[in-house]
């Protein structure tokens, strides 16, 4: 398996498409009931076969990322060639941006010296739905990208 099996959740919300890609194989509901009872390894490997299928379609299409912690933005935007990085630090301990009014003093107060903005890139490994799918691991999320934009406005103002 290259990344990790959907879970319960994620299989019901795609259960129609798991269905088609079973059709694609010409297994057919009683034959899938069949393997599930008698050769569960087998079924084991197509739920395998089907999430790397699942995940390869999302990573191949995901363009932003963000990681949001209590002091730290990490917000990617992940072109063909290369990973961009837009990092904010807030040095104020008591400021925590997951919560509204944090986030809310951090619109107030971004270009101060109480926050770091760093920008770097990256290129991606022989597999960059791999390194996609590392982010995603570590806790990011895919978004449309409005604060990665947003920010990447404000640094390259011409």
């Amino acid at each position: 398996m290259k990344y990790e099996r959907l879970t319960k959740e994620q299989f019901e919300e795609l259960h129609q498409e798991f269905i088609n890609f079973l059709a694609t194989q010409s297994i057919t509901a009683e034959e899938w009931k069949d393997i599930k009872a008698s050769k569960p390894e087998v079924a084991e490997q197509e739920l395998d076969v089907f999430s790397d299928l699942i995940w390869e379609g999302v990573l191949s299409r995901v363009e932003y990322l963000e990681n949001i912690s209590s002091s730290q933005m990490h917000l990617f935007f992940l072109d063909d060639h290369q990973m961009r990085l837009i990092a904010v630090k807030v040095l104020n301990p008591s400021i925590d941006l997951t919560t509204k009014d944090g986030f809310a003093w951090f619109k107030k107060n971004f270009l101060t010296d109480q926050v770091e903005m760093m920008t770097a890139s990256k290129s991606y490994t022989e597999d960059k739905n791999k390194d996609r799918f590392e982010l995603i691991k570590k806790g990011a999320v895919i978004t449309k990208g409005e604060l990665f934009n947003w920010f990447d406005q404000l640094i390259n103002v011409d």
